[in-house]
């Protein structure tokens, strides 16, 4: 499992040019999932993002967490995460889970950050979206696991 995280000062998700996700402050949560994943691996992933130090304190170091700073999440599914790209210049997905196991473990990431008592916004799994945001610093994270 991947999960690509950037801090935002605002981010959003839209559907056919409706607007189906958007928070403030927070996390941008793009999610590949493998077809070994599981809802453990799921939750161990949310757990890391929930209380990763990468919001600034008055000093200005990467000192905070999601709940220090009352921010929320924006959960987008993201098969890409698994291309292969080691032949030729056609990404291949065979990485990347079959739908039924890639919603189920993504579905299980959103609500263990909900089980966190973190504010979660979704994408809708399986669908041609357009993320906009606005990366704060920039400061992108991968998680893996």
């Amino acid at each position: 499992m991947r999960v690509l995280l950037q801090r935002v000062s605002e981010a959003s998700v839209a559907v056919e040019g409706e607007r189906v996700g958007a928070i403030g402050r927070g996390l941008l949560a793009l999610v590949g999932v493998t077809h070994v994943d599981t809802a453990a691996a799921a939750e161990r992933l949310a757990a890391k993002a929930v209380k990763l130090r990468v919001f600034e304190d008055d000093a200005g170091l990467m000192n905070l967490a999601l709940g220090d700073v009352g921010g929320a999440v924006l959960a987008v599914s993201q098969f890409t995460l698994f291309a292969d790209t080691r032949k030729g210049n056609r990404p291949s997905f065979t990485d990347a889970a079959p739908p039924e196991l890639g919603e189920a473990v993504y579905e299980a990431f959103v609500s263990a950050v909900r089980a966190a008592g973190v504010p979660v916004e979704t994408g809708v799994f399986g669908a041609h979206m357009q993320d906009a945001l606005v990366n704060d610093g920039p400061v992108t994270i991968l998680l893996e696991g």
